[in-house]
């Protein structure tokens, strides 16, 4: 009978430190692709808000002046000057849109370049880095970290290339701390490096305790440091406003429109009160803010002319039953609702999908229709700013429905508006 090979005996201690660090490392990675992804939604998400729902944002804001023009120039009084002022020079203030994305997206490449990553297909390279501070003598507590960090991570310590290419990169950022003379910085890496598993003693080394409480000390520093980034990304306006729908934001986009659309039509039919009081305005439509208001008995100026109201921009708009049989339509609403009913030979692209699909579109004339004609209303002001021709069809299926126009299913059965 052979002799039983005796079994291996663990340091109780130790392998509690394994498990806490086997889950600390789980926890940790969990939080951190959570994190990642809420970070692309919400950049994703205020991408879509702002081309889709800016223009309507910027109309509101420039009814807001003209109302409050139109009344300062009625009452003469000065603080309805000052706040028609204010409202004009926030009108003024607003930032081009597009540059705005463009020097969002060249931070967020330059991030990533910082990061190491590789710019992913079709994607712009980052532009170059902006200039970089000026070097400064290292004190001795970052010289000491230095010395001691390419000590043990220079890549002529290991044989192997791969490894020496992860030790060439990681003393590239050693480097870039040291010239600056950060020693905070230094120090993070310092732990970076002492707890990476690529560092962990053997099992049975004397040594491995220590790493473990070291790698589980670094482990809970992240932990805490992503729940911290968590908590920023939620708390921001973008974050705050992903919330209310995370499953459906396409829906909340087209909500958030139908009620701008609402306040726009508010600020219009107020405008018009006023200025069918024959307020004193200027050429462009905004009130002189410095020239006298004669008042008539009912408060108005009598000898001023009423303002031509097409002066102000709105957006196409037709009725269902005036779009041409032979039309090019475009149908912005989700799956359920096209396979519920839609009109045969539609071009259907969800609201969240039109910019990235831009290119699908025809160069033709287009109509555009959603469930009610508030969606539709956003991607036919997105389509005038980009210089298309795009009319919005008013009441969008509903109103199809009812002027009898034809529709068809994507299940059989018979079409209906979702």
């Amino acid at each position: 009978m052979s002799a039983q090979s005796p079994a291996r005996w663990t340091d109780p201690e130790q392998q509690e430190l394994e498990e806490r660090v086997a889950a600390a490392e789980l926890a940790w990675l969990s939080m951190d692709v959570d994190v990642q992804t809420l970070r692309v939604e919400i950049d994703n998400f205020a991408l879509i808000h702002h081309q889709l729902l800016g223009p309507l944002y910027a109309r509101l804001d420039e009814l807001d002046a003209l109302v409050a023009e139109a009344v300062a120039a009625r009452s003469g009084r000065p603080e309805d000057r000052r706040r028609a002022a204010e409202a004009r020079q926030q009108v003024e203030e607003l930032p081009d849109l597009d540059a705005l994305f463009d020097s969002v997206q060249e931070l967020s490449e330059r991030d990533r370049s910082g990061r190491g990553e590789e710019a992913g297909p079709g994607e712009r390279t980052a532009p170059p880095p902006a200039a970089a501070p000026t070097r400064v003598r290292p004190g001795k507590e970052a010289q000491r970290i230095y010395r001691e960090l390419v000590r043990r991570a220079h890549p002529d310590l290991t044989t192997d290339p791969a490894e020496q290419q992860r030790r060439a990169a990681f003393l590239a950022r050693v480097n870039e701390a040291y010239a600056y003379g950060d020693a905070a910085a230094l120090e993070g890496l310092a732990a970076e490096w002492s707890t990476a598993p690529e560092a962990a003693p053997a099992l049975d080394s004397p040594d491995r305790s220590d790493w473990l409480r070291r790698r589980l000390d670094w482990l809970t520093a992240k932990i805490a440091e992503t729940a911290t980034e968590q908590v920023r990304l939620e708390q921001t306006p973008m974050g705050q406003l992903l919330a209310l729908a995370p499953q459906d934001p396409d829906r909340l986009l087209e909500q958030l429109a139908e009620e701008l659309l609402a306040k726009a039509a508010e600020r219009q039919a107020e405008l018009e009160r006023l200025l069918g009081g024959h307020g004193p305005v200027d050429g462009h439509g905004s009130v002189d803010p410095h020239g006298s208001v004669p008042v008539g008995d009912n408060g108005t100026d009598p000898t001023d002319v009423q303002e031509s109201h097409t002066m102000f921009a709105q957006i196409p708009t037709t009725d269902a039953a005036a779009v041409p049989a032979d039309a090019a339509l475009l149908d912005v609403r989700e799956q359920d609702e096209w396979d519920a009913g839609h009109v045969d030979g539609a071009l259907h692209i969800p609201l969240g999908q039109v910019i990235a699909r831009l290119g699908e579109l025809p160069d033709e004339k287009l109509y555009v229709l959603c469930r009610v004609g508030g969606r539709s209303a956003q991607v036919v002001q997105y389509l005038v700013q980009q210089g298309r021709d795009a009319v919005n069809v008013d009441g969008g299926m509903y109103a199809w429905e009812s002027a009898g126009r034809p529709m068809v299913s994507s299940t059989g059965q018979a079409a209906f508006v979702l």
